[in-house]
């Protein structure tokens, strides 16, 4: 049986390998066998963290929809509940946006939970 040579595809899966992990420090970014662990952890690290980013901005709006109701002398859940009660369709992206850039219309979105 005849022997078969590698060399077109074992190069190019290396310098994918290596494409990949351009830019990172010392021989992570240059030895093939240090880069290749390099480049697995970063894309596990890439995976998680595009599904941990969602978690992280939902908690960061939370936390203003909250610091703005309260200054409006509500609570979150009580203000998220007479918003579902009036049907107000703002979602916690927009609230928050609000409460930060225009705390006068957040105000009356309060107001209008309130009277619910």
């Amino acid at each position: 049986m005849s022997r078969v040579k590698r060399g077109n595809v074992a190069r190019k899966r290396r310098n994918k390998i290596l494409r990949l992990a351009k830019g990172f420090q010392g021989s992570n970014g240059r030895l093939f066998r240090t880069a290749n662990q390099r480049v697995m952890k970063a894309l596990c690290n890439a995976y998680r963290d595009r599904r941990r980013r969602k978690r992280d901005f939902r908690r960061l709006w939370i936390t203003r929809i909250n610091a703005a109701a309260r200054a409006n002398g509500i609570s979150y859940s009580r203000l998220m509940g007479g918003l579902k009660k009036s049907n107000i369709g703002l979602n916690r992206k927009m609230l928050a946006q609000l409460a930060v850039i225009d705390p006068a219309s957040f105000s009356t979105v309060v107001n209008s939970a309130k009277s619910s």
